[in-house]
């Protein structure tokens, strides 16, 4: 049992040690769907036939 808390502990320590690395730039809100999409669509093909 005491290896369980033991591994949470270092897991945790990981954790917070690489998210205070990142300087807050890491984005914690999960997927984003909707019109803010940050690529363009695809442009067609020189040859492509319609």
């Amino acid at each position: 049992m005491w290896k369980i808390i033991v591994g949470f502990a270092v897991f945790a320590a990981i954790v917070l040690y690489v998210l205070t690395k990142a300087g807050g730039s890491v984005d914690m809100s999960g997927e984003k769907h909707g019109g803010d999409a940050t690529h363009a669509p695809a442009p067609a093909a020189a040859g492509e036939s319609k």
